[in-house]
């Protein structure tokens, strides 16, 4: 009877989310609707970078190459790189002679600010002033995220179209190796699961959340949110600008990528783990009940459904086998958009509880991390606990 118990209520639970859950397993949400505006406004491209010589190559020229009607132009913020990140810039800005380049470096973060946040606040406020008439609109982006040449042009036509102050589009990241394969279109899917997309982009919604690698922020309302200074101890800044954005009366809109893409690689687990890892317990505002509730729902959700078929057939438990083998075609079901936006096999999609349980221990190991005081790593920082900062 317990069997059957905990697999009817795994069953509920994916039936519940299928149907229920904003539909955030539907991978058809693109840019909006969008027309060219009469006049195309102003836009400063801003590019925190720490130790980013690697990807800089693969990303920094689509930058630089944008075809874009109206004034723009790129600066990168140079943050405490040890690898020349700075002086490849200007290198690359001088091969690709397209946008205007500035570099530039803020020094140490201040005590109370991520690295990031640091470096997006120097190179805003240079961008703001540097001419005599301030951007009419931010692009922040990542150092590994590379556009197609018309990216920032339809992101502006998004925004002007829709009246948006915020557009951001979740970068295809990279799934080449084994491990990038079965980690990383999980790793959209569960974020789609936790902040479903249509719930974001409607103008009355709660849901709020963005994707950090690309961010097209108009100035008005970055200044209204007081962005970024208002977050500036968040690790995960990306969900918490949009938050920032909304509750100042601002509109934001969020979906998935067609020409933005991650250029960074992941090759081995590990990699993939520190990326989960460094942020997941901060997720969950390093509440010990939040992470005992996470845990079992997603051994609930991910794991019962496996199991219980299983279990069911070994002990001739019908019924139970019945209720696992239903939720776990949910949940292949519902993974297979992903797989297919991410080019991967449908193959997959079974393998879903196996990655469920890889970042169940990710989150364990960032809460493990956070209690031994090493807060979240990232490049050779260590931040302290919110409370410590």
């Amino acid at each position: 009877m317990g069997l059957l118990c905990v697999a009817c209520a795994s069953l509920l639970a994916w039936i519940w989310l299928t149907f229920a859950q904003g539909m955030f397993w539907r991978t058809d949400v693109r840019l909006p609707p969008r027309s060219d505006p009469a006049r195309w406004p102003s836009v400063a491209i801003v590019v925190p970078a720490r130790d980013e010589a690697e990807v800089l190559p693969c990303s920094l020229p689509s930058l630089l190459t944008q075809d874009y009607p109206g004034e723009a132009e790129v600066v990168l913020v140079d943050d405490g790189s040890t690898d020349g990140t700075g002086e490849l810039a200007l290198r690359l800005a001088r091969e690709y002679a397209g946008l205007p380049l500035t570099v530039t470096s803020p020094g140490e973060p201040a005590a109370g600010w991520t690295g990031k946040l640091w470096a997006l606040r120097h190179g805003i406020a240079l961008a703001r002033t540097a001419h005599a008439t301030e951007p009419e609109y931010l692009l922040l982006t990542d150092a590994d995220i590379a556009h197609e040449p018309d990216s920032l042009r339809e992101l502006v036509a998004a925004a002007t179209s829709a009246e948006l102050d915020l557009v951001s589009q979740m970068a295809r990241l990279r799934a080449v190796s084994l491990w990038e394969r079965l980690v990383v279109p999980a790793f959209v899917y569960f974020f789609a699961q936790l902040y479903p997309f249509r719930r974001i982009n409607r103008p009355t919604g709660r849901t709020a959340a963005a994707a950090g690698g690309c961010v097209l922020l108009r100035t008005e309302a970055a200044v209204r949110a007081g962005i970024p200074d208002s977050i500036r101890q968040a690790v995960i800044d990306d969900v918490s600008l949009a938050r920032a954005v909304r509750r100042s009366g601002g509109r934001i809109w969020l979906g998935l990528a067609e020409r933005v893409d991650s250029v960074r690689p992941y090759p081995a687990l590990g990699d993939l783990w520190r990326m989960v890892s460094r942020s997941a317990y901060a997720q969950l505002r390093h509440q010990p009940l939040l992470l005992a509730g996470t845990v079992a729902g997603l051994v609930l959700v991910y794991l019962v459904p496996p199991l219980a078929l299983l279990a069911g057939l070994a002990t001739g438990h019908g019924a139970a086998a019945w209720a696992g083998g239903l939720a776990w075609l949910l949940m292949a079901g519902t993974y297979l958009p992903m797989l297919r936006y991410y080019r991967q096999p449908a193959a997959l999609a079974p393998l879903l509880p196996l990655t469920a349980l890889l970042y169940l221990l990710m989150t364990v190991d960032s809460a493990v991390q956070h209690y031994r005081g090493r807060g979240a790593a990232w490049k050779g920082r260590t931040y302290a606990r919110p409370s410590d900062a």
